[in-house]
């Protein structure tokens, strides 16, 4: 927890820095529906049908993913519940625009708010769960840890951004970096939000990170994990 404060402190300041120094602006986009800048926020009005409609696809996936989680626990791999439920809204997000009864969601300003209230609502549940006082006896070492962690991290968005051609696609995904390296997929998330919301969109990052560090990496983890068991 003390990673996602951490992360979420510095990876906004971070990708400001990567934009303003190298004076980059996002490149023209079109719907990308992946959060809504603080004036869209302000001007947007959302009907209740197109919020209720949203609301019971989440959890429709949520229930699929559910059920198919259940299914692979009974097929002896151990997976988090929330990797086949993106599996399922990857395919539903996909499929919905290819049929008639329902207009899509992915799209949708209902999505967006929704996407931003969870994620600041799971923000905050693991904030308010830290306990401070369980870590009282580790305290020193757990403080040179998180410092070296820092400082690792922040030495490697420079590999990342360079990496990744010096665009401003690349400064966001910078920030994603530091929230994922230091925390998890959503602080990861949050900080590509407020980078994107000041400067501008930048779907492919929020493609990329969701995907290699909630997906690819969690079935990489799964496998080392079983592998060290053995021993």
């Amino acid at each position: 927890t003390l990673g996602l404060v951490i992360a979420a402190l510095l990876g906004g300041p971070v990708a400001k820095v990567l934009i303003e120094r190298n004076a980059l602006t996002p490149e023209p986009q079109g719907e990308t529906g992946l959060g809504l800048s603080f004036a869209e926020e302000a001007a947007t009005r959302i009907t209740p049908v197109e919020f209720t409609r949203t609301m019971f696809v989440l959890h429709v996936v949520i229930i699929v993913g559910s059920v198919l989680h259940e299914g692979i626990e009974a097929m002896g791999l151990t997976l988090p519940l929330f990797v086949p439920c993106m599996l399922v809204a990857i395919l539903v997000g996909n499929l919905m625009p290819y049929q008639t009864r329902m207009p899509p969601v992915a799209h949708g300003a209902a999505l967006a708010l929704i996407s931003d209230f969870a994620l600041g609502t799971f923000l905050a549940m693991s904030l308010m769960s830290m306990q401070l006082w369980a870590m009282a006896g580790a305290g020193m070492m757990l403080a040179v840890s998180l410092v070296l962690q820092t400082l690792l991290m922040l030495g490697f968005v420079a590999v990342v951004f360079r990496l990744m051609g010096r665009t401003y696609f690349a400064a966001v995904l910078s920030a994603g970096f530091v929230g994922y390296g230091l925390g998890a997929t959503p602080t990861a998330i949050a900080n590509m939000n407020a980078v994107t919301k000041t400067y501008g969109p930048a779907p492919r990052a929020f493609v990329i990170v969701p995907l290699i560090s909630a997906f690819f990496l969690d079935l990489a983890n799964a496998a080392v994990i079983q592998f060290f068991l053995l021993f």
